[in-house]
C-alpha cells in the first residue's frame, strides 16, 4: 500500500514537471528556470527515499563537470547541486516525453560520428559555460553498477578545452545510511527504467554521495591527460584505497 502512493505521488510529480516546463519555462529566465528544475530535482530524489550527500571542493563557475555514470537518478541527483545543461545522446530527443523534457531542460543532443555536428555542438556547449552555466557530461558513455569506473572517452572535454574553461569532476557514489555500497539505484546491462525505479522503491533508504573533486584548469592541456586526471581522481573516490580517508559530508542544499 505504501509503495503504492509512492508510484502514485512519483506520477503527480511527473506531471507537475511536465506543465512546469510547457507553462512557465517559456515565460521566465534561464536563471529561474534552473532555479525550478533544482527544486523538482530535489523534490524527485525525496519521493524515491534518495538523500543528497555532498563533499569536497567548490564548483567552479563556469565549468564542464564530468561525473561517473551509475543510474538515470544521476542527473537528478546533480541538479540539486547545481542546475545544469546535460549532454546526451540524439537519440533520447525521440523518447516519448522524456526526448520534450530534456529538450526543455537545456539538454545538448550529440550525434556520435559526425564531425560536422560534433562542432555546432562544442561552439554551443561554450556559449553555455561563457554565459556562466554549468554543462555536464559523462564520458564513460554509459553506465556501471558503480562498484568500478570505466574508460572515460576524452573527446567530450574538448568544448571546455576550446573556451578555455576549467573541467570538474564528480564522484556519484550510492550507499546505505551504513555507508555500504548498494547497487539499489543502477540502471546497467539489461535492466529497464521501470526495474531501476522498482528496484528504488523497494529500498527504504539510499544515499547518493557526490564528491566535488578539485577543478582542472585547461589552458595548455591535452584532453586525454585531463580525462586520465578526472578518471583516477574519480576512481579513488568510488573505489577508495582506505574507506577512513573518505571525508565527511554534508546534505545537498
Amino acid at each position: 500500500m505504501q509503495q503504492g502512493w509512492r508510484y502514485t505521488r512519483l506520477v503527480l510529480h511527473l506531471l507537475q514537471g511536465v506543465l512546469t516546463a510547457a507553462l512557465v519555462f517559456p515565460w521566465v529566465s534561464l536563471d529561474r528556470r534552473g532555479r525550478l528544475r533544482q527544486r523538482w530535482s530535489t523534490g524527485l530524489l525525496a519521493l524515491l527515499g534518495i538523500v543528497p550527500r555532498v563533499s569536497g571542493a567548490e564548483l567552479a563557475r563556469p565549468a564542464l563537470l564530468i561525473a561517473n555514470h551509475v543510474s538515470w537518478v544521476d542527473i537528478f541527483a546533480i541538479n540539486t547541486l547545481s542546475p545544469s545543461a546535460f549532454v546526451s545522446k540524439a537519440d533520447v530527443r525521440q523518447w516519448p516525453i522524456i526526448g520534450w523534457l530534456a529538450a526543455m531542460n537545456e539538454t545538448v543532443f550529440l550525434q556520435r560520428g559526425s564531425r560536422g555536428h560534433a562542432r555546432i555542438i562544442n561552439a554551443e556547449i561554450a556559449t553555455r559555460m561563457a554565459a556562466g552555466r554549468h554543462v555536464a557530461v559523462f564520458p564513460e558513455g554509459t553506465t556501471t553498477d558503480g562498484s568500478h569506473v570505466q574508460h572515460f572517452h576524452a573527446a567530450l572535454l574538448q568544448p571546455a578545452i576550446a573556451a578555455g574553461q576549467p573541467v570538474q569532476a564528480l564522484a556519484v557514489c550510492y550507499r546505505t545510511p551504513d555507508g555500504e555500497f548498494t547497487r539499489a539505484a543502477a540502471y546497467d546491462g539489461d535492466l529497464s527504467v521501470l526495474d531501476s525505479l522498482k528496484a528504488i522503491i523497494a529500498t527504504p533508504r539510499i544515499e547518493v554521495h557526490l564528491t566535488v573533486l578539485p577543478a582542472i584548469a585547461t589552458t595548455d592541456a591535452k584532453r586525454r591527460d585531463i580525462a586520465a586526471q578526472a578518471h583516477a581522481a574519480i576512481s579513488a573516490v568510488v573505489n577508495p584505497p582506505d574507506a577512513a580517508d573518505i571525508a565527511p559530508v554534508r546534505e545537498a542544499a
